[in-house]
């Protein structure tokens, strides 16, 4: 199609006529876009293929026009997972791609809100859009579009360029209404003031500068709060003195309009119908500066770079500018008058100070000018024997960044090794692997199965998968993709070298059957639409995925592929008409309703109706965190039906034994690891309820889950996680439980404010003094999570920094009462998982619980606690003043301890002191007693 002269027309396959600014349907092959609607967009530009442009010998230009540059629409289901209820709508956006032209289906209208006189009117019409706001695909935040010729709040050559050039500008919600109103001035300096630096007296409603009114003002009073000028407070102050603002306070009433016959204005009701004012609403011209109609004019927007027609018009989320951003850096010595001085600073400051971009800012990642081939190529080949590695990218990339940190410490290439995958780079807080990790078939089918469902969006691929981070599933995609391009380009080199028709071949290419997307001949099961069910239809198109059919009649095709909108007929009715369409008796109008309509179609050529919606995969209810999640997420006891994420019970299940998997208590009724008796020993004593037969806690409760000792005992998860002293020999598993002496007294001697019992350990409310049991706080559903703290740059070296989430700093258990509604702190939920699946009590617990096991034994650990407290307690062997001289254990009547405790009486009496009934526990009775709970009668029970 040869070039023709500006403004040209070009017709498409359909024999409309478009031209340069026209909207228009948009859309590759029906198997290429894999059945999703149309796009809409806006022609910018008509372009030649690509390759250096052939002309004529008076140098003209006799190229085809065979691309065209589109700027998009977005659909309100396209950005975001909330339904939109009007299909008309759409989203503008500063986004252009070139496409071919052969991807242009028809002509269709958008236009802006305000230029449409009658709404209802306009989207009744086929092929009509309209739009509010604009979405930017880089900051994924939507803004509000207004019409340049609204903005009256900037200065005069400001506004002039500004609405001379552009039809329409886009801000920030809250800003539209400063944009809008009238001009405002400092009445202070007499200047425009910009929303972004003024500040209005509450009173007088005059506008200041922040930095014009006295004390300057650093920031905008908060929402809620008003701010006045000093003369209008000192005004308010006196006139409060003199009882004036008492009289102001009620004003009178103001009087009643008069009536009048005059008809009343038209309301908010749809307005006249007029063919002609739609008509030029369609064919209005619209101002462009460079192709495009918008401008960002917003909260982070300089309004003097309007006048620099280079200035950038794309919206942005936040300045650039400020301490936050810019380096601080101090003078040398010797040179703080520099400031003073003209033209000396800056001659100081390249001669004494550090500049950005020296070699001590920047890392030097490759050398390779600087080295020998041979001796790269020689030392190289002996890093790793798997050729396909010797070719991947990322390792080539590490062996010269090794290489080069070799060269600079002046060592040899042959002590580079490539045995350490990780890597800590400078600008980096943690170490990264050079080589991704090689996936297993199983992570493979996830991902396949995910990219199935959810095509190119890859963040819930990655949840899919489960075990990869986000950057490995992203190059993988890549490298999948390519494989997948590779297989197909192998096909169709194999059919054509065996003699087929590329026809027959899976091609990409545009087929002439309207792309593809219309069924020629309906095959069995494929005889109603997918959407209204019905049975005739002059044109059968090809339906998305998800219908009962795989075909859709013209009107809800045409429906789905414009609009984006498919009315879909529930399941339950056919189901529920069966029966009564049988008995109908023929002659039934077709226009009639669905329920009255006769059965003409022969029985043995329609199709049965579905038997329902596919079912959902199942999923089990968490009792910690009660969200729901698939069954290899969320465990379900096969015994006692107890239900909780793996992550946070220490469970490691295979996908075969998912199914099968039983709690730890029901594991020991078999297994007897423990003890049968399943109360906790940080919790206080229960009293048991003796119509209770089960002494297993309730499986509708997550303090079920618990974890056996090293005294074969038990603890609640949560007791033992949220208790600072208590350890795990196995943190990945949770078990067993360590260091249940080495918890301070005073967390068993404090009084708890929920059961009033002093009898287990206790933990302190993060927001106030209150100290409670942790099983006590669970109950009474105080709030539970891991808070994030930072860490001093001095402690870092001695604290242990986690990453969570894109956060890191010291990784705290908090424990909140529930009256502290309004607190600050930013929590992570028990059952909240990172990138790789793992939950946060579970990165907690690897990270702060595990107990060093390398060079000691479960024994020995014990018997250095015994150590410890002898250690410590060594200057308390005797027991007090009140203790008798010889004391002895009344459990087993010993007189040789490094160390008595005393304890309450319990011989039914009052509960008094220990010091006062002369009752004493040896060291090992009482260690005994803590991790075994025996009773503490003279006899020991389990």
């Amino acid at each position: 199609m040869p070039a023709s002269p500006s403004p040209f027309h070009i017709t498409l396959k359909n024999g409309e006529q478009v031209k340069v600014n026209d909207h228009v349907y948009c859309s590759p092959s029906w198997a290429v876009r894999d059945g999703t609607p149309y796009s809409v967009a806006r022609i910018m530009e008509f372009l030649p293929a690509q390759g250096p442009p052939a002309s004529d010998k008076g140098g003209k230009s006799k190229e085809p026009f065979t691309r065209v540059r589109l700027a998009w629409y977005y659909r309100p289901s396209d950005v975001s997972d909330r339904a939109s209820a009007d299909c008309r709508l759409l989203l503008a956006a500063i986004y252009s791609e070139v496409c071919d032209l052969s991807q242009v289906r028809s002509k269709c209208y958008v236009i802006h809100r305000d230029k449409i006189s009658d709404l209802a009117g306009w989207k009744k019409r086929p092929d009509r859009f309209y739009f509010t706001r604009l979405f930017d695909p880089w900051i994924r935040k939507e803004f509000e579009v207004i019409p340049a010729v609204t903005i009256r709040n900037l200065p005069s050559e400001i506004k002039d360029i500004l609405i001379s050039r552009y039809e329409y500008v886009v801000a920030e919600k809250e800003v539209v209404p400063d944009l809008t109103d009238a001009l405002r001035h400092c009445e202070t300096c007499t200047n425009w003031c910009p929303p972004a630096e003024t500040v209005q007296c509450d009173r007088c409603k005059k506008y200041f500068h922040m930095a014009c009114v006295n004390p300057p003002l650093l920031a905008k009073p908060s929402r809620g709060y008003g701010w006045t000028w000093a003369p209008c407070s000192r005004r308010h102050e006196e006139e409060v003195d003199n009882h004036e603002g008492i009289r102001q306070l009620t004003p009178a009433a103001a009087p009643k309009p008069p009536k009048t016959n005059a008809p009343a204005p038209r309301g908010r009701g749809r307005p006249r119908k007029d063919r002609v004012q739609a008509e030029k609403e369609e064919n209005l011209e619209i101002k462009h500066f460079r192709m495009w109609p918008f401008r960002y004019f917003g909260l982070h927007t300089v309004a003097e770079d309007t006048l620099d027609p280079d200035d950038f018009i794309f919206p942005r989320a936040a300045t650039r500018v400020g301490s936050k951003y810019q380096a601080n850096v101090p003078l040398a010595p010797g040179t703080e008058g520099a400031y003073s001085q003209p033209g000396k600073y800056d001659s100081l400051r390249r001669n004494n100070l550090e500049e950005r971009g020296g070699d001590s800012t920047i890392e030097v990642l490759c050398l390779a000018n600087e080295m020998r081939p041979e001796e790269v190529e020689t030392h190289r080949n002996t890093l790793t024997r798997n050729e396909d590695i010797k070719c991947n990218v990322d390792w080539l990339t590490e062996v010269m960044r090794r290489y080069t940190e070799a060269r600079l410490a002046v060592r040899d290439f042959g002590t580079v090794s490539m045995k350490n995958p990780l890597r800590l780079e400078k600008w980096k807080k943690r170490e990264t692997r050079c080589i991704d990790r090689d996936w297993t078939d199983g992570e493979i089918a996830a991902f396949e199965d995910a990219i199935a469902v959810h095509g190119a969006e890859l963040r819930p691929v990655r949840d899919e998968v489960g075990t990869k981070t986000m950057p490995e599933v992203v190059r993988f995609y890549a490298h999948w993709k390519n494989s997948k391009l590779r297989e197909e380009n192998a096909r169709i080199k194999a059919a054509r070298e065996s003699g087929l028709d590329a026809i027959e071949l899976p091609s990409r290419a545009v087929s002439p059957d309207d792309e593809g997307s219309i069924v020629k001949e309906l095959t069995r099961g494929n005889t109603s639409c997918g959407c209204c069910r019905t049975r005739e239809s002059t044109v059968w198109w090809r339906a998305p995925k998800g219908l009962p059919t795989n075909v859709l009649c013209d009107n809800c095709g045409l429906s789905w592929r414009k609009y984006a909108d498919l009315n879909v007929r529930p399941y339950r009715e056919d189901a529920m008409a069966k029966n009564k369409l049988e008995n109908k008796r023929e002659g039934t109008p077709l226009s009639g309703p669905a329920n009255k309509r006769a059965k003409t179609t022969p029985s043995g050529t329609s199709t049965p109706p579905p038997a329902g919606p596919v079912p959902a995969a199942p999923q089990h209810r968490c009792l910690a965190c009660h969200k729901s999640g698939s069954i290899g997420k969320v465990l379900r006891c096969r015994q006692c039906q107890f239900r909780a994420h793996a992550g946070v019970c220490g469970v490691v299940v295979d996908a075969a034994a998912v199914e099968s998997w039983v709690c730890e208590l029901c594991a020991n009724e078999k297994t007897l690891e423990a003890l049968l008796n399943p109360d906790c020993l940080l919790c206080p004593r229960s009293t048991r309820d003796p119509k209770r037969k089960s002494l297993y806690p309730p499986p509708d409760s997550f303090l079920r889950a618990c974890k056996p000792t090293e005294g074969q005992a038990w603890v609640h998860v949560l007791c033992s996680a949220f208790i600072p002293e208590v350890s795990y020999s196995d943190a990945s598993r949770l078990r067993l439980v360590e260091g249940i002496s080495t918890i301070p007294q005073y967390r068993w001697q404090n009084e708890c404010t929920i059961c009033s019992q002093n009898g287990g350990a206790v933990v302190r409310c993060a927001e106030c003094p209150a100290e409670y049991h942790v099983s006590c706080a669970w109950k009474q559903g105080y709030k539970f999570g891991f808070e994030m703290q930072p860490v001093r740059q001095s402690r870092r070296d001695t604290t242990t920094i986690v990453e969570f989430n894109d956060i890191s700093g010291c990784m705290t258990p908090v424990v909140i009462c529930k009256g502290h509604i309004g607190h600050k702190r930013e929590l992570f939920d028990i059952c909240a998982t990172n990138e790789l699946g793992e939950t946060a009590l579970q990165v907690y617990c690897k990270n702060y619980k595990q107990v060093s096991t390398e060079h000691t034994h479960g024994l020995l650990r014990k018997a250095r606690r015994l150590d410890n407290i002898i250690t410590i307690n060594g200057d308390h062997s005797s027991v007090g003043d009140d203790a008798t001289s010889d004391p002895k254990c009344f459990r087993c009547r010993s007189e040789f301890s490094p160390f008595f405790h005393p304890v309450p009486h319990t011989n039914g009496m009052s509960t008094c002191s220990a010091a006062d009934t002369r009752t004493f526990l040896c060291h090992r009775c009482f260690i005994d007693t803590r991790e075994n709970h025996v009773v503490t009668n003279g006899t020991a029970s389990s």
